[in-house]
């Protein structure tokens, strides 16, 4: 036995939006066993499988346009006003999940777009947040994941700057003060979720109080990569599993102290069952 002091960082796991929707999807599925839902209910394999045992179907766009007189299930990422006009043509109930923190940024955006400013959305490339804010402008806002995609000597000399939720503060500001230093008058609105955001700092500090750490996390989450790589910045030891069966004994040496940490996407349970494995080392 490795004798191993295994701590489970209680920052960790859900968001609120992500508890939103996951516990309206569960209502659901025990009343009436099955309900569809627009992509993965949240960027977890383990979750959504657990999910999909209880009766929940993973559609894409393509399959909604066909789906008729059936409960939908939207999200927290939300989604673009094309998807509750197709609802309404489809006689489909959606079951809407949108988290109140990216609603809210969709409306400051469809606001923006009727003033006619020049929209740009410092967010991720195809990411679901990001087409519902898109979708807000009929597609004509600039998203961008870099300040090096911009072409700033032929931009706008006004703009109007928002951000994807789940983006750093800090490299959000970093690219106000670089188009303001271009000349470029900006309208700065910070939509970023302070609840994600914190993360960063509160990583940085936990990860640093243990010989080794495991970071929980779905592989198609992209918040996972980017708070993995926050661990790892603090603690080199850091490791990065989706479930517990990836964990190895050869990572860890007797009397070690362990952290174990995740997304905002990764459940309570699945961190539960990594501590279980590790314990028994």
């Amino acid at each position: 036995m490795l004798d191993l002091k295994v701590h489970i960082d209680p920052n960790s796991g859900f968001c609120f939006g992500v508890v939103y929707a996951i516990e309206m999807a569960e209502e659901i599925l025990d009343e009436e066993g099955h309900l569809y839902c627009l992509g993965d209910i949240v960027h977890n394999d383990e979750e959504v499988s657990r999910l999909v045992s209880k009766g929940l179907k993973i559609i894409d766009r393509e399959f909604l346009k066909d789906l008729k007189n059936e409960k939908v299930l939207i999200r927290a990422h939300g989604e673009p006003p094309t998807t509750y006009e197709l609802a309404l043509k489809n006689d489909l109930t959606l079951v809407d999940a949108s988290c109140p923190v990216v609603l809210k940024l969709q409306n400051r955006i469809k606001n923006a777009y009727d003033r006619q400013d020049r929209i740009y959305i410092f967010g991720k490339h195809g990411h679901a947040e990001v087409e519902g804010l898109l979708g807000q402008t009929k597609h004509e806002a600039v998203v961008f994941q870099n300040i090096e995609e911009l072409d700033l000597d032929n931009m706008p000399e006004k703009i109007t700057l928002f951000s994807q939720t789940t983006k750093s503060t800090d490299r959000f500001y970093e690219i106000n003060r670089i188009l303001e230093e271009k000349g470029i008058t900006v309208q700065t609105n910070d939509t970023i979720c302070r609840q994600v955001s914190n993360r960063d700092k509160e990583l940085r500090k936990f990860s640093t109080e243990f010989d080794k750490v495991v970071f929980v996390s779905g592989s198609k989450s992209s918040n996972g990569k980017a708070l993995y790589e926050v661990c790892k910045s603090q603690n080199t030891e850091t490791y990065f599993v989706s479930n517990a069966g990836q964990v190895k004994p050869s990572w860890f040496n007797s009397n070690q102290t362990v952290g174990i940490c995740g997304a905002t996407s990764t459940p309570r349970w699945l961190m539960e069952e990594v501590r279980d494995r590790l314990l028994n080392f």
